[in-house]
């Protein structure tokens, strides 16, 4: 046999195809006119799993592509791995006889089957394997193996670029799904607006306006409800970054065991369940803004991590093994203490200083009262498109001047929920706003001290306190009408604090 010709003639089918599986399938019909060859794969060897994954096969059907990943024995991958295995090509003419042919055995169905295994590799790089299958036993000798050697460099090629191009369909995949989570995030902030911009935040608004240009971390606290989403949201439109991503997660939102996944990412075979390549918030928003709400509920170990980015500005994803650079800014939210936090040792407090740079407080709406005029036209209008009534109906004469009595402890929340629940009752007009005004002035009802508390120690007085905060929840810890908000700390400061003072848990005060 003229080997050029046949080197010839196969390298210009292997290069016919930009799909793999067609290109497979042509070479294999031409292969098998001069040495077996029924069937032929390709395979990657995945170090980090331990495992083959197929991409291709091809027999007298055609070609198709393939997703099969097989995991191989300890001993099996480490013989890969330090190259023992397969250093150029590998004769096997009874697969029973062979640890790697009684897998391929078993998966594939083959029985009474010989095979050639013949190592690809690209600029040095181990990139992969061909397998060439024939039915029967003792098919294969070493002058079909020195024709299949021929083929190694062409094989080698077009499996690189099957890759490459695999990786590109995916990247444009990701693209389409980027755009429209991007989409939805634009449509949900659109009509986003800073009410209150020259009354009650205005002082906010300008720390705003100092601050959006920069790269630097930001800190927004204040109450529940005040709207800090809506001033980070300003930070971005704001800023340099304003066409880049903004990506709000909430970080009470996600579980404990999820959260690293979240934020960073995983990578395929990290954990179980993890079958593909996931990138993580973070990655989403590289050369934008991520919003990091209650960044108080992040678990330790996510503190660490986040505390990492901020430093070094790159991530790691779970199960990676080469740190993802970045080009991010991080504003993050909480309602809560962070500084009682860190002395409850509850947040770190190198992570603390290194968000605390440029805090902005938001002021409850019961500081701005001002501003309750224009939020209730705001969300007049907001809330009637949204319940389709087309003319709203206006608000009784002293409505609007009532509220100002109001002590406000869901904030601008609780306003936007009285003016929609004003225009369900009051379609026909005129808007009263009666129900907000029914609730206590003051933020949580007090749990008075015993005289006798006067003498006791600070520990002691804090004990008493926390059991009669208990006693009237019937030991109740977390949750509406727990001790913990009864208290208004977070519940797992109750728990820390109660393990600390010897107050035993689950019992009926």
């Amino acid at each position: 046999m003229d080997e050029t010709h046949f080197f010839k003639k196969a390298t210009l089918l292997i290069c016919s195809s930009l799909d793999i599986e067609i290109a497979l399938s042509r070479c294999r019909e031409f292969i098998a006119e001069h040495i077996p060859a029924d069937e032929i794969y390709l395979n990657i060897y995945e170090p980090g799993l331990g495992s083959l994954r197929y991409i291709a096969r091809a027999d007298k059907h055609g070609g198709v592509k393939l997703e099969k990943t097989i995991e191989l024995p300890k001993e099996l991958s480490r013989s890969i791995e330090n190259g023992k295995r397969l250093k150029d090509y590998l004769i096997i003419n009874d697969l029973t006889e062979d640890p790697m042919g009684r897998i391929i055995s078993r998966e594939f169905g083959f029985a009474d089957t010989s095979m050639i295994a013949l190592r690809l590799i690209i600029e040095g790089q181990r990139l992969g394997v061909m397998d060439v299958f024939a039915k029967g036993k003792h098919r294969f000798t070493e002058a079909h193996a020195r024709l299949i050697r021929l083929l190694r460099d062409p094989f080698s090629i077009a499996m690189a670029n099957a890759l490459k191009h695999q990786q590109l369909v995916q990247l444009k995949e990701q693209l389409i799904s980027d755009k429209r989570y991007f989409n939805r995030e634009l449509i949900a902030y659109a009509g986003d607006e800073v009410i209150g911009a020259n009354g009650g935040l205005k002082q906010v608004m300008e720390n705003v306006a100092q601050v959006a240009p920069l790269k630097n971390t930001v800190l927004i606290f204040g109450e529940t409800g005040t709207g800090k989403e809506v001033i980070a949201n300003a930070i971005h439109r704001s800023s340099p970054r304003r066409n880049e991503p903004f990506i709000k997660v909430n970080c009470g939102a996600i579980p404990e065991n999820l959260i690293d996944s979240e934020l960073f990412g995983h990578e395929k075979g990290a954990f179980t369940g993890a079958i593909d390549r996931k990138r993580g918030r973070f990655e989403r928003a590289d050369k934008g803004t991520i919003f990091l709400d209650e960044i108080g509920e992040l678990p330790p170990r996510a503190q660490v991590s986040l505390l990492r980015v901020l430093q070094n500005q790159e991530i790691e994803r779970v199960g990676g093994a080469h740190p993802i650079p970045l080009d991010i800014r991080v504003i993050v939210a909480t309602h809560r203490d962070l500084h009682q936090m860190v002395i409850d040792g509850e947040f770190r407090e190198d992570l603390w200083f290194r968000i605390n740079a440029f805090p902005i407080h938001i002021p409850p709406l019961r500081h701005r009262k001002m501003d309750i005029p224009l939020l209730v036209n705001h969300f007049l209008d907001k809330k009637s498109k949204e319940l389709g009534i087309h003319t709203h109906p206006e608000p009784a004469p002293n409505a609007v001047d009532q509220l100002a009595s109001h002590f406000w402890p869901g904030n601008v929340r609780e306003l936007e929920n009285t003016v929609e629940k004003a225009l369900i009752k009051h379609r026909q007009g005129p808007l009263f706003f009666q129900r907000s005004l029914e609730h206590p002035k003051n933020e949580r009802p007090a749990i008075a001290l015993k005289n006798d508390q006067t003498t006791m120690s600070l520990d002691e007085i804090i004990r008493s306190h926390i059991i009669q905060a208990l006693r009237s929840v019937d030991g109740k810890i977390s949750g509406p009408a727990g001790a913990a908000e009864l208290l208004g700390v977070h519940p797992n400061t109750l728990r820390n604090r109660m393990k600390k003072l010897g107050i035993p848990f689950g019992r009926k005060f």
